[in-house]
Order: C-alpha cells, then sequence, then structure tokens
C-alpha cells in the first residue's frame, strides 16, 4: 500500500510511530497535521489510552481521540517472528521511527537507532524517555512524576497549600512538541546531507527548558522560586482580581499598560504613584497596590472590564470553563473544531495550532480503531 499523502508540507514523508500514551502520538499527530503518512504501529491490546475513560465518544476513550487522528494503525505483536519481521521492514522504509519504551527497550527487538540505521542510514530516530539515556534511564518516566521531580509542582497552588499539578499533562505535551521541532530539524539536515540522526528528548529537560524564568532565577541567580498562587514574582499586576461578579485576569505587563489600566480604571494618579510608576516599584508595594485596583474593579462585572481593557489595550481576560475557551476562539474566528472522518466515523477534534499560507493542515484519517489497517499494511510490506 503506497504512503498516503494528499497534501501538507510534510507529505512524502512516511512515519513509523512506535510511541503510545501521549507525548509520542501528539508528536506524530502534529506530523500527520502536516501531511506526514503516520503509521500507529500498537500491540495486541492497543494504544493505553484507548482505556483511558471517561469521557468517551460512542464507545471510544476521548483521550485517544484527542491525539491520533491522520494515522493508520497495525496491531503488531513483536514477540512474533512475522510480526516482528513487518515492524522492521516498516522502520528499514520509514522516513522517521518514533518511540517511546524505556531506554534500550527498542535494542530487544532489533529496532533500536542503531539496528535501524545499519539499513535505513537516512533514518530519522526519535526516542522520548522520562529522564534520558544515561544515568536516568531505569527510571520510568510520567508526566506527574516530572512534575513533582522538575520543581513545578512546588510553584502550583496556595502559598500555604500543599503543592499541586497542572491541569493537564504538560510535559508531555511539551515533551511532544519538543520532539517534532528535532524531528524537523533532523530532516532538514538530511535533505542537505542524506544523512539520518538519533533525535532524543526527555521530559525532565523538557520541564526544565520550559520552566523558563523560574529555571533562569536558579540558574542566574541561585534564587529558589517559590509558590505563590496565582501571583507573578516579576510582574504586578499579572494575577485574577474580583470584579463585581467574576474573578477577572488582569496582565499589565509593562508601565505604558499600567498607565492605560489606572484610566479605565478612573484612577490615573496610582500611575504617577512613585510606588507604582514602574514594575519593580510595583512589584515591591503589589500589597499596597493590590487592594486599590480591587476597589475600582468592584465597581462593574469581569466581561463588561474585559471589553473595556481590550479596547484599551490592556491584556486581560475573564476565566472561563473548556467550553468558554471554545466559544471565545469561535468569536475571534479561529476556527477551533475541525471533524475528521464522514458519517459513523466522523469525530470532531481540536484544530492544529500553525496556520500555513501555502502549505495548510489536512485532516485525512479519523483516529484508527485498532489494526483498521493492519491488513492493507502487511500486503504492501511483504511487497
Amino acid at each position: 500500500m503506497a504512503e498516503a499523502g494528499t497534501g501538507g508540507p510534510l507529505e512524502g514523508i512516511l512515519v513509523a510511530d512506535f510511541s503510545r500514551i501521549l507525548a509520542g502520538p501528539y508528536a506524530t499527530m502534529l506530523l500527520a497535521d502536516m501531511g506526514a503518512d503516520v503509521v500507529k504501529v500498537e500491540g495486541p491490546a492497543g494504544d493505553d489510552t484507548r482505556t483511558w475513560t471517561p469521557p468517551e465518544r460512542d464507545g471510544e476513550s476521548t483521550y485517544y481521540l484527542g491525539i491520533n487522528r491522520g494515522k493508520r494503525s497495525i496491531a503488531l505483536d513483536l514477540r512474533d517472528g512475522t510480526d516482528l519481521a513487518a515492524a522492521r521492514e516498516l522502520a528499514r522504509r520509514a522516513d522517521v521511527v518514533i518511540e517511546n519504551l524505556r531506554p534500550g527497550g527498542m535494542a530487544r527487538f532489533g529496532l533500536d537507532f542503531a539496528a535501524v540505521a545499519a539499513t535505513n542510514p537516512g533514518v530519522v530516530y526519535a526516542s522520548i524517555s522520562g529522564f534520558g539515556s544515561g544515568a536516568g534511564a531505569h527510571v520510568p518516566g510520567y508526566d506527574l512524576m516530572v512534575q513533582a521531580m522538575s520543581g513545578l509542582m512546588s510553584l502550583t497552588g496556595d502559598p500555604d497549600g500543599p503543592p499541586y499539578r497542572a491541569g493537564i499533562s504538560v510535559f508531555d505535551v511539551m515533551a511532544g512538541n519538543h520532539a517534532a521541532i528535532g524531528i524537523l530539524a533532523a530532516l532538514r539536515h538530511r535533505d542537505r546531507t542524506g544523512t539520518g540522526q538519533h533525535v532524543e528528548v526527555n521530559l525532565l529537560s523538557s520541564a526544565l527548558t520550559g520552566l523558563v524564568n523560574h529555571s533562569s532565577a536558579w540558574v542566574a541567580a541561585d534564587t529558589v522560586p517559590y509558590r505563590m498562587g496565582n501571583a507573578h514574582p516579576s510582574v504586578f499586576p499579572y494575577e485574577p482580581m474580583p470584579t463585581a461578579d467574576d474573578d477577572l485576569i488582569v496582565a499589565a505587563g509593562n508601565d505604558a499598560q499600567f498607565r492605560r489600566l489606572c484610566g479605565v480604571l478612573g484612577v490615573p494618579e496610582l500611575a504617577e504613584d512613585p510606588r507604582f510608576a514602574r514594575n519593580a516599584d510595583r512589584t515591591v508595594h503589589r500589597e499596597a497596590l493590590r487592594p486599590l485596583l480591587h476597589e475600582r474593579l468592584a465597581t462593574r462585572g469581569a466581561l463588561e472590564w474585559f471589553e473595556l481593557l481590550t479596547e484599551a489595550g490592556v491584556p486581560s481576560g475573564p476565566i472561563q470553563t473548556i467550553d468558554g475557551g471554545f466559544a471565545m476562539a469561535e468569536r475571534f474566528g479561529l476556527d477551533p473544531v475541525v471533524t475528521v472522518g464522514e458519517g459513523e466515523r466522523a469525530v470532531p477534534t481540536t484544530r492544529h495550532p500553525v496556520r500555513f499560507s501555502a502549505t495548510p493542515a489536512v485532516y485525512r484519517l479519523p483516529p484508527p480503531q485498532l489494526d483498521e489497517h493492519g491488513a492493507d499494511l502487511r500486503k504492501w510490506l511483504d511487497s
């Protein structure tokens, strides 16, 4: 069966996806959206996320549906000789191989980078792990563990309360993005040189770079950040604030925005107060400034303030549930939902985040059922 390409900047790129759960499948879905032909290799029981319910849609896990569109599924038992031969042939033909077994796991099947590159020297081989392939290789990697071990949980929650995890598997998603970026860079290198390479991504490194200013506080100033609830350590106001009804995010990130905020609130004199004129001063004197802002915000509701502040160029936003976020995206013309497939197999999914002016994202296939394309793929691999 020939590779299924119908447009997109990665048309003609074949991806052998041996990954499962979140980071790897998220990366390969991004590649599929960009036109790559992604073959999802699953064990006989299928990807773990197929069973992660509730919620579900027509008996299928929405977790699985959310990160697996655009792919073809083949179920292969790598302990079976025939299936293992098919897996090796797929890796030999692939432009990209991606896996997230524990480091060394693919070597048991002769599917590690060295083995694949011996017959496919142009392969871009991406490995995603929890803690790298060195001294941390023996530690299993789950996002929640990395949220704890990286320091993120120490920064999340009320100052006097317990540490909290983020509401999503943030480092799995971040590592998936990093894997996709690394794969694209390695493909560019292959275009120039004809040779592939091994791309390694781990959750802890993704976490530490993703902690950005907090990481820099430690490595550049020996400062250990601490939990501040919704407050920002270096900018004020930059947090939820109460209004006449609901809380509103107010994010005046520079002095000009703060002056405009004070103008909209009807207290322009605050911007001239030497305690508040510069961001560094506002941050130091936040406890004095906060109640003055709250007093003015209490005179109108959150949505009314949002409209007034947006018109004045002051960053702000209401705190919403997920449905409100999609409604806002619709309002802004972002068309956040795309339906993939037809009839009973039509599945609404979240639009690819990148817009291309010349090679738009493609949405060819709904998330596959287990081994849905196995017969055709086996026939192709045998040819």
